[in-house]
């Protein structure tokens, strides 16, 4: 199972395979290239500095793709993918803390698969969307609530520095992303118990929604949803996001004051 990091190194971040926790340096640097060469090991997954699995060009978030989802918020469910975007510069990784903002009120955890893209593409086939994917992560669409209904838009209630962890790695050899559990645990209890069968959009339909309105770029990164049972944290949580086949996401989360 191949399995792509990112690490921190004096030169800048690096791309790595991670195997039975230990990271190995990504022979030519470019995950997207046909096939990976595993170099030598850089240490263990968890003693590294890691940085965001993936650099996109673009984070496309899709809104109210679970119907339980939706009916917590008193939301209709949308007829078509309802889009938003999270900025690269939220994407952080595997142990980093996510940072809430002074004065923003209520900040949510949200439990989502990622889709990361893995080729250029413009208006997809459903029949071949799966062929422009790299693979898949676990993400966490941190959202500012009371921003995000005061403003009436997203962009600043999910762009802020922090919110958006990605990792905590990508798994490229999972062969569908339809019937995989999706979980989030707060401080080791199960808040979200959700599974990807339940999308109103499944991972095909977006990649074709999507890329009949913009170009998909090898790295951009698609966050599909969230299941319902979203809960607020708060300074000194731990936020752990589960994703079956994939593995758990872990973050701390610090006042930024």
């Amino acid at each position: 199972m191949a399995r792509i990091t990112r690490y921190v190194t004096t030169a800048g971040p690096r791309f790595g395979l991670v195997e039975d926790g230990i990271v190995y340096e990504l022979v030519g640097g470019d995950p997207f290239a046909a096939s990976f060469t595993k170099g030598d090991g850089m240490g263990l997954f968890e003693d590294l500095l890691l940085a965001p699995p993936i650099r996109p060009s673009k984070i496309i978030a899709v809104g109210r793709n679970y119907a339980a989802h939706a009916a917590e918020h008193q939301a209709a469910v949308p007829d078509e993918p309802m889009l938003f975007f999270k900025p690269p510069s939220a994407a952080i990784a595997f142990d980093m803390p996510i940072q809430l903002p002074p004065n923003v009120g209520r900040v949510d955890l949200e439990a989502e698969l990622a889709v990361v893209i893995g080729k250029q593409g413009r208006n997809i086939r459903y029949a071949d969307a799966l062929d422009y994917v790299l693979g898949y992560t676990c993400g966490n669409d941190v959202s500012a609530r009371v921003l995000q209904k005061k403003d009436g838009q997203w962009g600043r209630a999910k762009g802020f520095d922090t919110f958006c962890p990605l990792g905590p790695w990508i798994d490229t050899e999972i062969g569908s992303p339809a019937g995989l559990g999706v979980k989030a645990r707060l401080n080791g209890q199960t808040v979200i118990d959700g599974n990807t069968r339940d999308m109103v959009f499944d991972v095909p339909s977006l990649i074709e929604f999507i890329s009949s309105v913009m170009t998909l770029l090898p790295g951009d990164v698609i966050l599909t949803g969230t299941p319902e049972g979203v809960t607020e944290i708060s300074a000194g949580d731990q936020v752990e996001i589960a994703i079956e086949q994939i593995g758990v996401l872990r973050n701390s989360v610090e006042s930024d004051q």
